[in-house]
């Protein structure tokens, strides 16, 4: 059984083929007889072989005039005379009712009073297609009444004392046979159309006299003649041959068969053309040119229809089979890459470990420290020796894709600083990553200097930053080749429990050559609030190791004020971006409405002046990470303000228009989202 989509999609291609063979074929079925189309009553687009009283001979047939009032069609059969009420070109038929047939009578007799038409045929010119395919009505007049028979329907309005008039339905001719001995033939009349389905042929064999006398007033079928005035035109041919070819189709197409299925699609076509040449050697007028048309078009359908056939069932699967086939070897290229560069560094790296160690390591995930960018943070034990970890587990659909991967353990595998996090291990099978961390119990800086209460002291904070400042300055300057660290923050500096800071999460580093002042222009990658202003645009310098000074710029402004430096919720709208607001103080000489500096703690001004000095939009305007590091260990006497930062401007002292600009720049969520480093906060 074919299913319902093909099915349709089936039949929309014959039908495709039905209307090229129209189009082709208008103008030879159309000019049967080069006469216009007219109305006639209610009837419209009424053509060949109708025809009015007084149209020149060669337009339509005789025996089809017409004869047109302001509402009804009359044409005359034999003696009788009919209202034509509809017209089917399609099958080749047209409707009549019987004029003389009294419609408003609640008992009459037919007028067809003649003997039975055996063979259907009226005239010459006409065709009765009721004659061998449809219903006849019977009317029967009997001596005696007849019982226990439900074929007769008596008629009792025409029934006397000694006579008993019935009517009964035949599918076939009204014949002598059928009637009783005490019966005599005394009417026949065919109503109806022989495409009854077989529920309505019962509903009119079990119809009274009065839904009988309903059907006839109806009227019935007449159909074209195959010869009109003997002249066969090529009309009917096609006629005949579309409706051989469909019912061809839909007999093929109804088993599901691929062959049946081939013939269907196939050989429709072929089919139209053999019964229209067939036809033509009958003697069916049909032109030469259209005999030519056919030639070409028959061919065309055929291989629009084989094209159809292999984009749908070969071409569109082997687009998916090459694309898939293609997703496959970029992953597969991708896994190769990392698998080589891990086989390298198992020499001199961190351990490598199975993906079952990494489940057993972390007790089948079952403490979840946070959740990030790039996947989820397990806490897990390393046996022998109960070393606690953090394991960050990346997840396939995340970011961080193969090469994210192999930066981050190739920037930490051999990193050893007091000041950076170590990389213990990794996983990595097929798609399945995860890197292996010391475990920092104080969490990330993030949850302490942005805390309601000071967790800190001023000292404990300057320690703080010269500790980022030596880890940060070990990247750039301590390694063999310098690595660009592209995402300090808060959330990326980590704690031990002796409050140690240790930079952490690399999956943004790259590692350049030490004798490089710049690197390239790159994707714009970082955290809102932190990337320099150069990742952005190249007027304000190149992409350089000053970018990483930048970020740690802002997180010492983040640490002084122990706030995001970036505050539209802020009390007072001049507080609202915290680099202006602090540069203002800090310059500010007896000005009343500014809080003098007097109240500042002179630690918390160093960490100021070196965030300002750090922040400059020029690159080439902020000191390296080792005069950052002689800045925060030197005193304050030494120190000068420096340059007003672009964003401070006097027109810019809340939130600048440049700053959420970075939102639709960045690749990275917003600096409020919870951080993808390994450690989140701990409860």
């Amino acid at each position: 059984m074919a299913k319902p989509g093909v099915y349709h999609c089936s039949i929309s291609l014959q039908a495709l083929t039905v209307f090229s063979v129209l189009v082709v074929l208008l103008e030879d079925v159309q000019g049967g007889d080069k006469c216009p189309s007219f109305s006639c009553g209610h009837l419209r687009d009424v053509r060949y072989p109708f025809r009015r009283p007084g149209d020149p001979p060669g337009c339509g047939a005789q025996g089809y005039e017409l004869v047109c009032s302001s509402s009804k069609a009359t044409i005359y059969i034999n003696t009788g005379t009919y209202y034509v009420t509809g017209i089917n070109y399609t099958d080749s038929s047209f409707w009549v009712v019987d004029a003389n047939f009294n419609a408003n009578s609640c008992c009459s007799l037919p007028r067809w009073n003649q003997g039975p038409y055996t063979y259907g045929f009226i005239d010459s010119d006409y065709y009765l297609d009721l004659a061998t395919r449809a219903i006849w009505a019977c009317f029967t007049n009997c001596s005696r009444a007849i019982t226990n028979n439900s074929m007769y329907k008596a008629v009792t309005c025409l029934s006397g004392s000694n006579s008993h008039v019935y009517v009964w339905v035949s599918p076939d001719d009204c014949v002598f046979g059928d009637l009783r001995s005490s019966c005599g033939y005394l009417a026949m009349v065919p109503f109806g159309d022989y495409r009854y389905s077989s529920d309505s042929q019962q509903v009119v064999e079990n119809a009274s006299y009065a839904d009988i006398m309903g059907f006839i007033k109806n009227g019935f079928s007449v159909q074209f003649p195959i010869n009109v005035n003997g002249k066969r035109t090529c009309s009917e041919a096609i006629n005949i041959c579309l409706n051989n070819s469909t019912r061809y189709f839909k007999e093929q197409i109804s088993d599901a068969s691929i062959l049946k299925w081939a013939h269907a699609y196939f050989w429709s076509e072929i089919h139209f053309f053999n019964c229209v040449n067939y036809y033509r050697d009958e003697g069916y007028h049909c032109q030469p040119k259209m005999f030519l048309r056919l030639q070409t078009i028959v061919p065309a359908i055929n291989i629009i229809k084989l094209l159809i056939v292999l984009c749908r069932f070969i071409l569109a699967p082997l687009s998916v089979l090459i694309f898939l086939v293609y997703k496959y070897w970029k992953t597969r290229i991708s896994i190769d890459v990392v698998e080589k560069f891990l086989r390298m560094q198992q020499i001199l790296g961190p351990t490598r470990y199975a993906y079952t160690d990494i489940t057993a390591i972390t007790s089948h995930f079952r403490d979840k420290l946070g959740q990030g960018g790039y996947g989820s943070v397990f806490k897990g034990v390393l046996l022998p020796g109960n070393v606690h970890v953090a394991v960050k587990m990346l997840e396939g659909n995340s970011n961080c894709n193969g090469e994210d991967f192999i930066s981050e353990v190739s920037t930490i595998g051999r990193i050893h600083h007091v000041n950076v996090v170590h990389l213990l291990g990794f996983c990595s099978e097929e798609m399945r990553r995860a890197l292996v961390y010391e475990y920092m119990p104080r969490g990330s800086l993030d949850k302490y200097i942005f805390s309601a209460e000071k967790s800190f002291s001023w000292d404990k904070l300057i320690e703080i930053a010269l500790g980022i400042a030596r880890g940060i300055n070990y990247l750039h300057q301590g390694c063999e080749m310098q690595i660009l660290h592209f995402d300090i923050k808060p959330h990326n500096i980590l704690l031990d429990s002796n409050f140690v800071p240790k930079v952490a999460d690399f999956g943004l580093a790259k590692l350049y050559p030490r004798d490089k002042s710049f690197v390239p222009s790159r994707a714009l990658r970082g955290t809102v609030g932190y990337i320099a202003p150069e990742m952005m645009s190249r007027s304000f310098g190149v992409i350089s190791s000053k970018s990483d000074v930048y970020s740690f710029g802002m997180l010492l402004l983040e640490m002084a004020g122990g706030r995001r430096n970036a505050d539209p919720n802020a009390a007072n709208s001049s507080q609202a971006y915290y680099p202006s607001w602090v540069y203002d103080r800090l310059t500010a000489q007896e000005v009343c409405e500014i809080t003098p500096v007097d109240d500042m703690h002179e630690l918390e001004r160093k960490l100021c002046i070196v965030g300002l000095w750090c922040i400059q939009m020029k690159s080439h305007d902020r000191p390296t990470m080792s005069e950052v590091i002689e800045m925060l260990e030197g005193g304050l006497d030494g120190l000068q303000m420096p340059s007003r930062p672009f964003f401070c401007d006097d027109e810019h002292t809340a939130v600048p228009d440049s700053y959420p600009l970075l939102s639709e720049l960045t690749e990275i969520p917003e600096e409020d989202e919870i951080s993808d480093s390994y450690v989140s906060r701990v409860k």
